[in-house]
């Protein structure tokens, strides 16, 4: 865990910033005390972190739950919200421990690229209040209807009417320092890799507050930086955990809400850990089975000391991938910061500047919805394309879940569209040569349904092993699947497995690309 330090530690302050204000939005928009979503983002850190079979997953509290806490903490009051939280942890492990952690496979790629889009457009817009210094509505409200009545579009026209010279000047210079790290100065030397942009953006809005400090004109107000909870002694510190009330534990309601908590943000986790897994350059396998019982140890901890639920979380996660981050490392070290912040820092933090921040989601958000993106679904046809956007639609103008709701029905009616004349089986032969040669040969019809069983087979292979893999009867190979292929290429390079494509375009050992070569007309 300890070999790539050198990439996982940047990466975790590069996480570390992000989450910051995620953690203190989002408990604002639940209606708990800001320390709460601090706790959450730690142990989503330190504990989910260790137990975690993901590599560059990154827990702590979602927005995806704040409707729920929120109208929880209002029905049932905090303390007893912390227990739901508490049992929802338990009901997770239960998930884990029923491997029902498969459910994330059946998820088409379509769907999950356009959740990933739909949060890279969603960061973008919410982000531009924040960007300008307009700072009413809470990081963490990342629902089109907001709590405080407005929506996205709406905040964006109010913030016209209060623009603050010194955020925007500040805003606009991390940008630059962003922009240039990562195009022109990354590659200058050790150093430039080691200091991460982020980083330099951070101390620049720091020094920037405390040089404006009083200038009627550039300088920053209290609303418009970080704001951490201060103690002024040790007994005030403690004082902000909270521990739950365990006199309604026998109550419906309170295990309704458990149960509520347990399904959304399992839900939420699996969504993450696919589109995770997606964006990992080795291609890893995060075992589903495994996260589900992390993040449900994590809860239910989490609960016994007044912090808000936790879920894997793209931004975070994404962040994470796209600052370098190789191992699971970067996620705990990230929750050691925020630990070592609150306790001796707090007061720097809230000389951060918020508009810094979004400069730096920014880019975050942009690296998730590229344009480009839109062009590669579009050309993948209309059974792709049509999922993928839908997808986003509901994202940007709902959630999360509705959004991944729409894309899967979509999803699943073009399916059957397509194969609904048709059945599908998965067949693999073992030959000989001590089990080191697999044969397997595809059905006439493969989707996305089928992505689960042929990961689990590819996963089995042996280093050294000679795969075949015979399509010649397949009318139909999803793009889900040619994707996994292409993905397991990474995999099978690293663990020396030579893969042979025998099909009616012809055999073909180790392609560069299953994309094209499928895409290819017959090979005569």
């Amino acid at each position: 865990m300890f070999k790539h330090l050198n990439k996982d530690f940047p990466a975790s302050i590069v996480v570390f910033f992000v989450a910051i204000p995620l953690c203190l939005g989002i408990a604002l928009a639940s209606g708990a005390p800001l320390f709460s979503g601090l706790i959450a983002g730690i142990i989503g850190g330190i504990v989910v972190g260790a137990i975690s079979g993901s590599s560059l997953g990154v827990s702590g509290p979602a927005a995806g739950l704040a409707a729920i806490v929120l109208a929880a903490i209002t029905n049932i009051g905090y303390e007893n919200l912390l227990l739901a939280v508490v049992i929802g942890g338990a009901i997770q492990i239960g998930f884990g421990l029923l491997k029902a952690g498969i459910i994330g496979y059946y998820f088409p790629n379509s769907v999950i690229k356009g959740m990933l889009t739909g949060i890279g457009i969603i960061i973008i817009l919410k982000q531009i209040p924040h960007f300008f210094g307009y700072d009413d509505d809470p990081q963490g409200d990342w629902a089109f209807f907001q709590v405080d009545g407005e929506n996205t579009f709406s905040e964006i026209f109010n913030m016209a009417n209060g623009i603050s010279p010194g955020a925007t000047l500040i805003a606009i210079i991390a940008m630059i320092i962003l922009v240039l790290w990562e195009t022109v100065l990354s590659d200058k030397g050790k150093f430039f890799k080691l200091v991460q942009g982020p980083l330099v953006a951070v101390g620049t809005g720091i020094i920037f507050f405390l040089v404006t400090k009083g200038n009627e004109t550039f300088g920053i107000s209290q609303e418009h930086l970080v704001n951490v909870p201060v103690p002024d002694s040790f007994d005030s510190f403690i004082g902000q955990f909270t521990v739950p009330s365990f006199e309604m534990i026998g109550t419906l309601q309170i295990w309704i809400t458990g149960f509520t908590i347990a399904l959304v943000a399992s839900l939420e986790t699996l969504l993450c850990v696919e589109a995770t897994d997606k964006l990992d350059p080795h291609k890893r396998t995060t075992p589903t089975n495994r996260e589900l019982f992390a993040q449900g140890t994590g809860n239910m901890l989490s609960g016994m000391i007044g912090g808000l639920p936790i879920t894997q979380v793209i931004v975070r996660s994404s962040a994470n991938i796209q600052s370098g981050g190789q191992t699971k490392m970067a996620a705990i070290l990230h929750g050691f910061l925020l630990l070592i912040s609150v306790v001796v820092i707090p007061n720097i933090l809230n000389y951060i500047p918020l508009s810094v921040l979004a400069a730096i989601l920014f880019l975050v958000g942009y690296k998730l919805a590229k344009p480009a993106l839109f062009k590669e679904m579009y050309l993948k046809g209309w059974k792709q394309f049509v999922p993928f956007i839908v997808t986003i639609v509901g994202i940007v103008f709902g959630d999360l879940l509705i959004g991944i709701g729409l894309g899967l029905a979509v999803g699943i009616v073009v399916i059957l569209i397509k194969s609904y004349q048709n059945s599908y089986f998965l067949h693999i032969e073992n030959e000989t040569n001590e089990n080191k040669t697999v044969k397997m040969t595809l059905a006439e019809e493969v989707t996305f349904i089928n992505k689960g069983a042929i990961i689990k087979e590819l996963n089995k292979l042996k280093e050294n092993s000679y795969l075949i893999m015979d399509v010649r009867k397949s009318r139909y190979l999803d793009n889900d699947i040619i994707e996994i292929l292409d993905d397991f290429r990474v995999k099978a390079a690293e663990k020396n497995i030579d893969i042979k494509i025998i099909s009616e375009r012809g055999t073909i050992e180790n392609p560069d690309s299953y994309q094209e070569f499928f895409a290819q007309k017959k090979i005569s």
